[in-house]
């Protein structure tokens, strides 16, 4: 069985630069939907919060209104009590019992008072209660009208992009199986390196693509003969010469026009 024949430095050139066109127009995709799936999350989170508050506030008016019931109860139990010991008191044989039924009347008559004051403080509560759960209300149905409005704003962005988005992330995949493991390694750490993700420029005016620093000519030579792959010495990106970035392009345009379909 014939053995492969190496990739010469030009193909691997051509394979790093037509990978990083690839690359590229998946981060554009990427900035065209730019913090909205961040917002969507942000918003999603505001919601939720929202709604686990609203939960707890009705949760504890719920509360609020057992304890009334149950200081409602307390006052019926005591006015029961309270007109049991008037009518013993009729019957009483002496002051000592007489005064020990006094004594109970006037203990539940201020029990009804303590009860009638808690149901005044918890509806106060009640009230203030239903002023949060309102403003907490209108913040909700605020913040949900946003999130639906980002979400549709997305999804329209995601329906538009995403299918292209995978079919290029594809074949990123099959150009760095084109390419030797090492340059894959090095391509993807100046990729992470630079901030507009270029690991692969090519010559323009005389200097390396996005850089001010020029290229001395024998270097530029050098580079357009495609017998080795040479780095800038100042951004450490992989170079390549004009010619070959322009006919890459092309090639690369009517990939990404077919994959657009």
């Amino acid at each position: 069985m014939a053995k492969k024949a190496e990739a010469t430095v030009e193909e691997r050139l051509r394979a790093l630069y037509d990978l990083q066109l690839i690359d590229s127009r998946v981060d554009e995709i990427r900035n065209i939907r730019g913090e909205l799936p961040l917002e969507v999350r942000d918003l999603e989170d505001d919601v939720a919060g929202l709604n686990t508050r609203l939960e707890k506030l009705n949760d504890s008016l719920n509360t609020i209104d057992e304890e009334i019931k149950s200081k409602k109860n307390q006052i019926e139990e005591s006015k029961t009590l309270i007109k049991k010991y008037s009518e013993q008191q009729n019957n009483v044989r002496n002051n000592r019992e007489y005064n020990s039924l006094s004594k109970e009347i006037e203990f539940q008559e201020l029990e009804i008072q303590l009860a009638e004051k808690h149901i005044k403080e918890y509806k106060v509560q009640i009230e203030q209660k239903k002023e949060v759960i309102s403003d907490a209300k209108e913040k909700l149905k605020e913040r949900s009208e946003h999130l639906k409005h980002k979400k549709g704003e997305l999804d329209e962005i995601l329906k538009e992009t995403e299918k292209e988005e995978k079919a290029l992330i594809s074949e990123s995949e099959k150009f760095q199986k084109k390419i030797e493991e090492r340059l894959v390694i090095a391509y993807k750490r100046i990729r992470n390196n630079v901030k507009n993700g270029l690991a692969v420029v090519a010559i323009e005016r005389g200097a390396s693509g996005g850089s001010f620093f020029t290229i001395p000519p024998q270097v530029q030579v050098e580079i357009a003969a495609r017998k080795k792959v040479i780095t800038d010495e100042h951004s450490g990106r992989i170079l390549v010469d004009a010619a070959l970035a322009e006919e890459e392009k092309v090639k690369m345009e009517k990939l990404f026009a077919k994959l657009s379909k």
